[in-house]
C-alpha cells in the first residue's frame, strides 16, 4: 500500500500513475511494497524532524525511516515540498521533476541504496535517472 499525506497545503498530481510508478520501480529491483508512506510538509516542519530525531540542525528535501523486513519495503518518507522547489530552481529542472526524483530517493534508501560517501551517492543518482525514465514509460 502507498499513501500521500499533506502537512501543508499541496496536492500531488497523477497520483496514481506515480504509485504504479513506485511499484513497478520497487518491482524492478527484486523488491515488494508493504506499507509505504509519503508525507508532504515545509522546511520547518522537517527540519523540526531533523533535529528531533537526527540531531542535524539543516534543512533537507527528505527523511526516510525504514520499517522495511526483508524483501519488502516500508516506511515514512517525509519530503519539504519547499527544498524540492528551491532544488528544482538550483539544478534547472522542472518543479515535477525534481518531485520525482526526491519520490524514488526515499524509495531506494529502503531497497538499501545509500548516499553518504561519494560513490554510493554516483550510483544513487544513476538509479533515480534510471528509475524516472521508467515514469515515462506507459505499462
Amino acid at each position: 500500500m502507498i499513501d500521500f499525506y499533506n502537512e501543508i497545503d499541496f496536492e500531488l498530481e497523477n497520483r496514481e500513475k506515480i504509485i504504479d510508478w513506485i511499484k513497478r520501480v520497487v518491482g524492478s529491483e527484486g523488491f515488494d511494497v508493504g506499507e509505504l508512506v509519503y508525507i508532504f510538509c515545509d522546511d520547518v516542519y522537517l527540519l523540526e524532524i531533523n533535529q528531533k530525531y537526527l540531531n542535524h540542525d539543516t534543512y533537507t528535501d527528505i527523511i526516510t525511516f525504514d520499517y522495511s523486513e526483508g524483501k519488502v519495503i516500508g516506511g515514512d518518507i517525509f519530503i519539504s515540498v519547499d527544498r524540492v522547489r528551491e532544488n528544482s530552481k538550483v539544478f534547472g529542472v522542472s518543479f515535477y521533476n525534481e518531485l520525482l526524483r526526491v519520490l524514488v530517493h526515499g524509495a531506494l534508501h529502503l531497497m538499501g541504496y545509500k548516499d553518504k560517501l561519494d560513490d554510493d551517492a554516483a550510483i544513487m543518482r544513476s538509479k533515480e535517472d534510471e528509475k524516472i525514465k521508467m515514469f515515462h514509460v506507459e505499462q
